[in-house]
């Protein structure tokens, strides 16, 4: 059972492979149908949690092979955008082919791609689009041809086009932003990534001002490292050791209570903690020792969907599509 993980790192020290392994567990980022649900998934369920109306700067972490989810939230009214990864995957010229696919998709309202988890169909309308929050007078604005000529400027050059920004930084570090104008942090699959949680929630959350907020999706899978989808659990340490001192991206194999935990010690407070069970993992009798002492939630939670709001007081951030 331990012959997987030790492939797995000697196939992560082979040029390509570390990148073709990345596409194959993650959701296709190079695609604007994909990235437009990612972006409808997180706006509904944030519409649901409270957010009034869509900040003025948003942080991405981990985009990946595209800015689309990014660049789906500037073309609903989003004027900066932080795009943040640990390696410069991005491609230029797939960008300003998805932001063209991202406009014509938002232009014809189109459905919600795919049911996913977790499912927000009832929070849509009947033609599975959240008409509640992308209503046709934000869209007139936020779609403008000048509007979109900006952000396509912004996304060619890397200037400021008046009020539009568009920043990629890869690979990023805490001291990349100083006082950021950030109303919105999101991931999708990412944080199950970070090696340091605790460093990580404690800079996500001084971006934010009271009220702003936070929507991430994690995925507590196995990512390829064993059969079973929390089988990695297993590991004894020594080996746990080896394998993440030679891989170039490994799982952090925090649960979700760590997660939820972090979130509240960094002024965040969850306002939507939502989970996804699974059966077929590995048992409690098989775990290894560091692990034993983990509660049943913790074991049997593959999932979760998290959006918490900055403690103290503060208004929405207000719409600015100009």
């Amino acid at each position: 059972m331990f012959i997987r993980p030790i492939v797995k790192t000697m196939l992560n020290r082979v040029p390509g492979v570390h990148q073709l392994l990345l596409r194959r567990q993650g959701g296709d980022t190079g695609s604007a149908l994909y990235c437009y649900g990612v972006w409808l998934k997180h706006l509904t369920f944030l519409s649901r949690n409270g957010m009034q109306s869509l900040p003025n700067g948003l942080a991405e972490l981990g985009p990946g092979a595209s800015l689309g989810t990014g660049l789906a939230a500037m073309l609903c009214g989003v004027n900066k955008y932080h795009a943040l990864d640990a390696v410069s995957y991005a491609n230029p010229q797939l960008n300003l082919k998805i932001l063209d696919e991202l406009a014509a998709l938002l232009a014809k309202r189109e459905p919600r791609p795919t049911r996913g988890w977790p499912c927000f169909d009832e929070y849509l309308g009947p033609a599975l689009f959240p008409h509640h929050v992308l209503t046709d007078e934000l869209l007139a604005r936020a779609l403008a041809p000048d509007r979109i000529a900006r952000i396509r400027t912004a996304l060619r050059t890397g200037a400021d086009c008046e009020e539009i920004s568009i920043r990629y930084v890869a690979p990023w570090s805490s001291t990349e932003l100083d006082k950021p104008d950030i109303g919105l942090v999101l991931s999708h699959s990412v944080l199950q990534y970070v090696p340091d949680l605790d460093q990580a929630y404690g800079t996500l959350s001084s971006w934010l001002a009271p009220g702003a907020m936070m929507s991430h999706q994690i995925d507590f899978g196995s990512m390829g490292f064993s059969d079973k989808w929390n089988g990695y659990r297993a590991y004894p340490e020594p080996l746990w050791r080896l394998i993440s001192g030679s891989a170039s991206h490994v799982i952090n194999r925090q649960p979700v209570s760590v997660h939820l935990r972090l979130l509240g010690m960094h002024g965040m407070e969850v306002v939507d903690a939502q989970k996804k069970y699974s059966a077929d993992g590995i048992g409690r009798s098989s775990l290894a020792p560091a692990w034993r002492g983990m509660s049943d939630d913790d074991l049997s939670c593959s999932g979760a969907f998290i959006q918490a709001r900055k403690s103290g007081h503060g208004a929405p951030c207000a719409l600015a599509a100009g």
